[in-house]
């Protein structure tokens, strides 16, 4: 079993405040934006505009694995929490892992029932972004 569907699986067994409860934790423990990054960040490159909450978004390849930086205001602890989700569950795997990865994971993990149809969308569009990226990147390679 992958680690999504591992995430997958306990984020359906849980309630509405286990939801939550997990996309907090998850939150917490982002790692920071590295350095490198921050100038890019601050003049608004790799920005996920379908996204309300400014979430930013750098994918590339190191020894063929799949290597993700993010960064999500910590004042929107829900969109943070499911990018850092994506981070832990998509760094080190191969991009054929997160290609593999289910369509409609927003939907599988079981947040348009939990969640706003608005936040649903920019969760959505952070995932197939980061999906596709990560194809991209591929591709080049």
């Amino acid at each position: 079993m992958t680690k999504i569907e591992e995430i997958i699986e306990a984020f359906q067994q849980a309630d509405y405040q286990e939801t939550l409860a997990m996309l907090l934790d998850y939150s917490e423990s982002l790692p920071v934006l590295p350095e490198k990054y921050i100038e890019q960040r601050d003049a608004g490159f790799n920005r996920v505009p379908e996204c309300e909450t400014p979430v930013f978004v750098w994918i590339e390849l190191k020894d063929g694995l799949v290597h993700i930086d993010a960064d999500v205001p910590e004042e929107s602890p829900t969109v943070r929490g499911f990018v850092s989700l994506l981070v832990d569950s998509f760094n080190g795997v191969t991009p054929q892992e997160v290609e593999s990865a289910p369509q409609n994971l927003v939907h599988n993990l079981g947040l348009d029932q939990k969640l706003g149809t608005r936040r649903m969308f920019g969760l959505s569009a952070v995932y197939n972004r980061i999906k596709s990226e990560v194809k991209e990147v591929s591709d080049l390679q």
